[in-house]
């Protein structure tokens, strides 16, 4: 059993480091913001596969809370990319 999770560990660690590889080469902000996001994804994986190779499954609350963080960053980030701040208005652009 500990060979199986030595296995998804590994996996986990080398898709974290292909992904820091595309969020450094990445030609366009929003092939980093997607990288960022994966990143995040696999991060929640190494916590739940690091909880259950310890004995610790109680780390999956863990990874439940930084998915939930990972989301709404990720959400925030797309927004500040898109409109140039986070608290955008459609009224005050009809306004004007």
């Amino acid at each position: 059993m500990a060979d199986m999770f030595d296995v998804a560990m590994g996996g986990v660690l080398v898709t974290m480091f292909l992904t820091l590889v595309r969020g450094v080469l990445g030609p366009t902000a929003y092939d980093r913001l997607l990288a960022a996001n994966v990143f995040g994804t696999v991060t929640i994986l190494l916590i739940a596969v690091a909880g259950f190779w310890t004995g610790r499954p109680e780390w999956l609350d863990l990874a439940i809370v930084y998915a939930l963080v990972n989301f709404a960053g990720t959400i925030a980030v797309a927004k500040y990319a898109r409109f140039g701040g986070l608290a955008h208005d459609e009224r005050a652009k009809d306004e004007s």
